[in-house]
């Protein structure tokens, strides 16, 4: 069947990476994910203190863009890319709630928003990719052939979150991860560059009842239906 472009877009702990990697991996295609890179410039901008809790140095940040070198790796033994920050893998570095507490932050500065546009059109600037993040179907893929909206409920997403990062033993509680949750969705919907909509063309699906199994399903018959009418 003929490649397409799918964008996954939608709320932060919603589960797009894992079923995006799912259909990436099922169809042979090339997996982005937007967030990671977002991530990944969020933990530079930590460790060269140019961000905190209360603090933002923005010029700081934008004048050292042309120093941040980004690049996907394929693990075989995971099956899937990691993300390496100027030569070093930081795929769980970036995974932290000291990172998820700023990414939102970071990634409203358009100078930023740019420059990683720029980066993620270029990665599937071919067809046969599935990116997700928060702007794929609306900025970076504007024509993609498939264009898919995840959403659910703030409680769920916390709870899925705070599950996730218990198991990989972080010390956090579940009032630290729904409020994380709760100030990402405000950031990420009012930002004035490139807020999270969903795109007029894209398809809705609320997963708080779903489980993976069934939302791979549901979206890789959705991609299915795509490539036949490409």
């Amino acid at each position: 069947m003929t490649k397409i472009t799918v964008a996954i877009d939608g709320f932060s702990s919603t589960g797009k990476s894992t079923v995006a990697k799912q259909i990436a991996n099922y169809l042979g295609y090339v997996y982005v994910d937007s967030g990671a890179m977002y991530r990944a410039v969020t933990l530079y901008a930590i460790q060269n203190q140019l961000i905190s809790s209360d603090h933002f140095d923005k010029k700081g940040l934008i004048s050292a863009l042309n120093e941040i070198d980004l690049l996907f790796k394929f693990n075989p033994k995971k099956g899937f890319a990691e993300m390496y920050l100027n030569g070093k893998n930081v795929e769980k570095a970036i995974r932290t709630m000291a990172v998820s507490n700023l990414v939102s932050k970071v990634a409203a500065t358009p100078e930023v928003r740019k420059k990683l546009v720029q980066y993620q059109r270029h990665m599937g600037e071919h067809a046969g990719v599935v990116m997700d993040g928060r702007d794929i179907g609306t900025v970076v893929f504007p024509n993609a052939d498939l264009k898919i909206f995840m959403t659910a409920s703030a409680e769920t997403r916390a709870m899925r979150r705070y599950n996730e990062l218990k198991e990989r033993g972080d010390d956090v509680s579940y009032e630290e991860v729904l409020k994380n949750v709760q100030e990402r969705d405000h950031i990420d919907t009012t930002r004035k560059d490139s807020p999270l909509i969903k795109a007029e063309d894209a398809i809705e699906i609320d997963n708080s009842d779903l489980s993976l199994e069934e939302q791979f399903d549901t979206i890789l018959n959705l991609v299915k239906k795509a490539m036949e009418s490409k």
